[in-house]
């Protein structure tokens, strides 16, 4: 892989990550791990990789559809878990998230009614994790990470992350070298919250020009001007990432307290 900085070599990082994960399991004398599947390219990797470092009958592939999750994106999730030959359940969340949302009067946002759904799936993972001695993998990214683009205490509640010190672009070229079919590795990223949700209509720019503009800012301290030329991006564009790091900062942090 090449290209602004963020050339990694897929064989040794996919050995890496999966003796991170063999150490982490068995260092919680854990049985296994639950993870969400969701038909993207994250899951998919982690999925991926956990089976590598575990074995396919440790590894318990999660399906969490709700009403509008697309068909496409709930049979790439199973083509995968059959492929790996791990075990796989299904549980529909909607049921859940009305029976929430019917209990409580006051009307949210669109926003606080995705951030349930997360939730819900959140609770599931843990679940199972908790009813079989597992843990959960977390499948988050490190550029939805700098970007707070994850819900606080939903997919962003894992006991491990295989994966957060990967940029997207990275993460979509170790999955390719995994043989993660290409339909999964080049679908367009979104956390599929509601009907039509994309990741590029609600971060600044698109994730081969963002990553680099990442690396550029929180790798090698380059200034936002420095960063913006490198990723051939607007100074404004990269002005506005520094902004949803800096609003986000209480994701990546546990509470504020006294202590």
């Amino acid at each position: 892989m090449s290209g602004g900085g963020l050339e990694i070599e897929a064989a040794r990082e996919a050995d890496r990550i999966a003796s991170f994960i063999f150490e982490t399991v068995h260092g919680a004398h854990a049985g296994g791990v639950v993870v969400g599947l969701s038909g993207g390219i994250d899951s998919a990797v982690v999925g991926a990789l956990c089976v590598r470092a575990l074995g396919k009958g440790k590894v318990l592939a999660l399906l969490m559809p709700s009403a509008h999750t697309p068909r496409e994106d709930l049979e790439d999730a199973r083509n995968l878990a059959g492929s790996w030959g791990v075990r796989r359940e299904e549980v529909p969340i909607s049921g859940s998230v009305e029976a929430i949302m019917a209990s409580v009067k006051a009307r949210g946002t669109r926003l606080a009614r995705a951030n349930v759904q997360a939730r819900v799936r959140m609770i599931l993972n843990y679940y199972r994790a908790n009813s079989l001695g597992y843990l959960v993998a977390g499948t988050g990214d490190r550029s939805e990470t700098l970007l707070g683009y994850f819900t606080k205490w939903g997919d962003g509640g894992a006991d491990f992350l295989p994966i957060a010190h990967l940029f997207k672009t990275q993460v979509r070229y170790l999955g390719a070298y995994l043989g993660i079919p290409e339909e999964v590795v080049a679908k367009p990223a979104s956390p599929q919250l509601w009907a039509g949700q994309q990741a590029v209509d609600e971060i600044p720019a698109d994730y081969g020009s963002l990553d680099i503009a990442l690396h550029y800012l929180f790798d090698l301290n380059a200034k936002p001007a420095e960063a913006a030329a490198a990723a051939g991006l607007p100074l404004g564009v990269v002005k506005e990432v520094l902004e949803m790091h800096a609003k986000t900062e209480h994701k990546r942090e546990l509470p504020p307290s006294l202590a």
